[in-house]
């Protein structure tokens, strides 16, 4: 059988763009490596459960399980969801929006159709905002519920008084794109579930004539003819299409390009696979944010509240001389990371600052360790390259230590086996301590990014379709021209949404 379209990965963007086809009239086959669930009651417990991460384990069967070189010779886990709903199914919930600033930022570089005027209409159809959805610039009824934390305890309020003491304004409506402060998180969580793209986007329209979803189907390259993509080859066999999509994340995308003869010619040549078309951006611009944890222990009894999930609010600021407002954040996790990441580490009480550098510098590569589709790809973030990058995660290091020295937040904490004193005040100390801490946010994106006629690095056009190769588009947070300056679990649903209008010509 032969499909309009065909779209592999069934994550946070290709869970939104299949749909969206299909509702478009276009016969969708969507193909997803790890399992299908049909309804939210049949993904697995840990995969409902919002208050837990236990599929970020390596070796988890909804976790691709990869492993990427923060900096070289140093090594961390790199989760990613193999599972219909991707990454959305796995995470946090966490669903904060793309700054108007990141908007304006893929705007200059030349691709003016995603703009924050050009992507509202994506922004607000896909939200179901419980507390302002019929304020301007957000939407009511969409598939994803947006939920704010209701509720609290000493330890939130603390939180919050801590922030304000360091001046940190208020900011109620992290999706508002107002000037950073500190906030409730926006969660896609509905009475405890941990509600993903494909509860959201395939359960209602299981039965449709017009959408197939195969799950425990790997897709081995694109099927190129006469420079135009007719198909993909899978484990299962050919799959033939009038359209082929890549929407298998900042990971995946990128990899099946190589694989498929689409990427830097010389590269391909070496892993003894013909040059389809010479890209030599494809895995060249990969983006993330880098993160470290500060560790602080609760005085004993401390109630947890009435709010179940490990997060609450965050504190997003402004590091000196930034490009954009709020490239700084502070999440402060309300439980012991060993028991929202079971045999995660971490005794009973620790709990954790996470600060992160969210619009760094520094650019990291993906590139074939093997021609072998069943190899994983190499993965170099390439962190912390620049001497500014190193400047402002410094600051988020020094900004969540200040939290904690807070009349506000002092009296709750009974130790703190954080960086001692003299590190932080000693620049070239910090850096070796934030090193020797180093993890990544897992907000990948910029793998095969967007760009204008012109730009060397720019693997596909603004319209998502890839250079040299007819018939073949990416669309996941690989196209963006670099993360956005907050989690990107919602800018992903928004690349989806925003590709099916561009496919569809709306």
């Amino acid at each position: 059988m032969s499909w309009d379209v065909v779209v592999v990965g069934a994550g946070s963007s290709g869970c939104a763009l299949a749909a969206r086809l299909a509702d478009a009239g276009r016969r969708v086959l969507l193909l997803e490596a790890g399992a299908d669930h049909p309804w939210p009651a049949d993904f697995p417990p840990d995969l409902r459960d919002a208050a837990t991460l236990r599929a970020t384990v390596p070796g988890h069967p909804a976790n691709w399980s990869f492993t990427t070189e923060l900096t070289p010779g140093t090594t961390a886990p790199l989760p990613r969801g193999r599972v219909v709903g991707g990454s959305s199914a796995v995470n946090g919930g966490y669903f904060v929006r793309a700054t108007p600033a990141d908007h304006a930022g893929w705007a200059a570089a030349g691709n003016d159709l995603w703009s924050l005027d050009a992507t509202l209409p994506a922004w607000r159809r896909l939200e179901d905002d419980r507390q302002y959805g019929d304020r301007p610039g957000h939407g009511r009824g969409g598939p994803l519920p947006v939920t704010r934390p209701v509720g609290g305890s000493p330890l939130t309020e603390a939180l919050a008084a801590a922030a304000a003491e360091l001046g940190v304004p208020e900011e109620p409506d992290k999706n508002a794109g107002g000037p950073p402060g500190y906030g409730p998180v926006p969660f896609t969580v509905d009475g405890g579930l941990r509600v993903n793209a494909a509860m959201a986007y395939l359960s209602p329209r299981r039965g449709s004539p017009r959408l197939t979803v195969r799950g425990g189907v790997r897709v081995r390259r694109v099927l190129v003819g006469r420079g135009r993509a007719v198909g993909v080859d899978t484990d299962a066999g050919p799959v033939h299409a009038a359209e082929v999509v890549l929407a298998a994340g900042a990971v995946g995308s990128p990899h099946l390009l190589l694989l498929s003869g689409v990427g830097p010619a010389d590269h391909l040549r070496a892993h003894g696979l013909d040059v389809v078309a010479d890209l030599p951006g494809v895995g060249a611009g990969l983006t993330d944010h880098p993160l470290v944890h500060l560790p602080w222990v609760p005085v004993a009894g401390l109630p947890e509240g009435d709010w179940p999930l490990p997060l609450h609010g965050s504190l997003n600021a402004t590091s000196s001389d930034s490009p954009v407002p709020g490239d700084l954040e502070v999440l402060p996790w309300l439980r012991p990371w060993g028991r929202v990441v079971p045999g995660g580490g971490g005794d009973d009480r620790t709990l954790a600052l996470a600060a992160g550098l969210y619009r760094e510098e520094s650019r990291g590569r993906l590139s074939l360790a093997s021609a072998d589709p069943a190899a994983p790809p190499r993965i170099e973030h390439r962190y912390l390259a620049t001497a500014t990058d190193r400047r402002r995660l410094r600051e988020a290091v020094r900004l969540a230590d200040g939290l904690l020295s807070t009349r506000a937040l002092a009296p709750l904490v009974a130790a703190r086996p954080g960086p001692p004193a003299g590190v932080l005040a000693d620049d070239a100390a910090l850096d070796g301590w934030v090193r020797a801490h180093l993890t990544t946010a897992v907000h990948l994106a910029g793998s095969a990014r967007m760009g204008p006629d012109g730009d060397p690095g720019a693997v596909v056009d603004q319209h998502l379709r890839v250079r040299g190769v007819d018939g073949l588009r990416v669309a996941d947070t690989s196209v963006l021209p670099e993360a956005p300056s907050r989690g990107p679990a919602a800018t992903a649903v928004m690349v989806g949404e925003r590709a099916a209008e561009l496919v569809t010509g709306g």
